[in-house]
């Protein structure tokens, strides 16, 4: 989503300075009509990205910041798991420790140690019980509540998206009405432009590759 927007906003700069630059051109100063018409793109690429840089602090405002902070959590939930996985780790210890001596004979010194292990992989066995539910009841809570929180985001982009280019189909609309000829079509345009170009290369100046 940076990417886009960054890609979008480079767009946008893009065309503001070329207009820009076809405004400082010469042929601007002596032909009124083309001034007239480049004048009318510089307006048209300045509203532009106008609107676009809108749309990319809408974009980061309800997509990019809510994403990273539902990443965010990702380092506390890890930890979560890491905790547990080391709980169990004690757990099994001690419990290995319980069931040796409750493999040894039962003497005086043994029971007392097996009394000792029990007591200790109490209080262990209850902490790993405690985080292990913990997880199973808030992992699937957590994973399912995923698409909830993405949801608004999305909506928040396609509307993004969908405001900015009404505007741009107005913009451009606007701009064609300014600049086109009525009928001079795209075709005409083409074969006049190819005829200025073959009458530019057969200017001796030109090179004959």
């Amino acid at each position: 989503m940076k990417k886009s927007t960054d890609a979008d906003l480079a767009m946008s700069k893009s065309a503001v300075k070329i207009s820009l630059d076809l405004l400082s051109n010469p042929l601007c100063e002596q032909d009124q009509d083309f001034l007239n018409m480049v004048t009318a793109l510089d307006t048209a690429m300045k509203r532009m990205d106008a609107f676009n840089q809108e749309k990319v602090n809408q974009i980061q405002k309800t997509v990019i910041e809510p994403l990273k902070k539902f990443g965010s959590v990702f380092p506390s939930l890890n930890m979560a798991v890491k905790r547990r996985e080391q709980a169990l780790q004690d757990y099994r210890r001690l419990q290995a420790k319980v069931e040796k001596y409750e493999e040894k004979e039962k003497t005086g010194p043994v029971l007392a140690k097996l009394h000792q292990a029990r007591e200790e992989l109490r209080p262990v066995r209850d902490d790993f019980e405690a985080k292990n539910k913990q997880l199973l009841d808030e992992m699937p809570r957590f994973y399912h509540s995923r698409l909830d929180y993405f949801q608004p985001s999305f909506e928040a982009l396609i509307r993004a998206q969908v405001g900015y280019y009404s505007e741009m189909q107005k913009i451009f609309g606007d701009l064609t009405q300014q600049l086109d000829q009525p009928g001079n079509p795209d075709e005409q345009r083409e074969r006049e432009n190819e005829a200025r170009l073959s009458e530019l290369r057969a200017l001796s100046i030109v090179a004959d590759d």
